[in-house]
């Protein structure tokens, strides 16, 4: 990260915080983003997987009609899954 121990140190006890820039970069050396290190996402590793975080900001910036037909495709799949997983467990 091109930091120094001391610094690092200063991150971990809170005394000082990392640039936007060091927080990108530790962002990207630990493959998560910056959001999950700033605990905005602490419970869920969704947004901690880069590859599922970049197939939501496409679905996101589809046409709506286009979004409404794909999110109504995986609440299906999703819901047979469940249904699968419930009854798996009888």
């Amino acid at each position: 990260m091109k930091t120094s121990y001391p610094v690092v140190g200063k991150y971990e006890r809170d005394e000082m915080l990392p640039s936007i820039e060091v927080a990108k970069t530790l962002a990207r050396l630990l493959d998560t983003t910056v959001g999950y290190l700033l605990g905005e996402a602490a419970n869920s590793n969704t947004f901690k997987d880069p590859a599922m975080l970049q197939r939501l900001n496409e679905i996101s910036s589809l046409p709506e009609e286009d979004k409404h037909c794909i999110l109504y495709t995986i609440d299906s799949l999703l819901q047979n899954a469940r249904t699968k997983k419930a009854f798996a467990h009888k």
